[in-house]
């Protein structure tokens, strides 16, 4: 009985030894070494001030800035969450018309025009970065008329959306996104 109990107590210590100091120091280290951009969080600086990261969205209210989806957390990464209310729930029908209709209202949009579900529905997570370049791109009227752009500028910034397009992750899995904190700094560097 004192054999197994000693054994016990040395595999108890391996394996602390194992999965709490050595692998944790080991991921750690090869992190920074060969991700260190990936492994610090992603952080996007600007003249040595930190905006945020490429993996948390935040909330551009601005009229001159693009809008990320809806977030039901205030873009806070802490509870990170959505509102788990089901297609059938009165209240969801409600936030999304609402939606709907600021969108529409605020991007100078007739009432037949598609809205990317993106833009309607929170994100699962309530922190997601990224729009589709369609969203992005009915944005466009709304930027165009709050910076005072002229047509050379407008041309501008559907390039600027294109060249910020990432396309599918593997090739197949969704459909091409645009970060929108990327695209607005951008935006900014292209229209000052």
């Amino acid at each position: 009985m004192k054999k197994i109990f000693i054994q016990s107590l040395k595999m108890f210590f391996l394996m602390t030894l194992l999965t709490g100091i050595i692998y944790p120091l080991f991921i750690t280290v090869f992190g920074q070494l060969l991700f260190s951009y990936q492994a610090n969080g992603s952080m996007i600086l600007k003249d040595e001030k930190l905006i945020g990261s490429k993996l948390i969205g935040q909330n551009f209210a601005d009229s001159i800035y693009f809008h990320p989806r809806p977030s039901v957390i205030t873009y806070n990464p802490m509870p990170s969450g959505a509102s788990n209310l089901a297609l059938s729930n009165a209240t969801l029908h409600e936030q999304v018309n609402d939606r709907k209709k600021i969108f529409k209202e605020e991007n100078y949009l007739v009432d037949t025009v598609l809205i990317p579900s993106e833009i309607i529905f929170s994100s699962g997570s309530g922190v997601d970065p990224h729009i589709s370049k369609e969203a992005a791109i009915l944005q466009i009227p709304r930027i165009i008329k709050s910076r005072l752009l002229n047509s050379e500028e407008s041309k501008k910034v559907f390039s600027l959306i294109t060249s910020q397009t990432e396309s599918r992750q593997f090739g197949i899995l969704g459909g091409e996104v645009v970060n929108v904190l990327e695209l607005n700094i951008k935006l900014d560097e292209l229209i000052k």
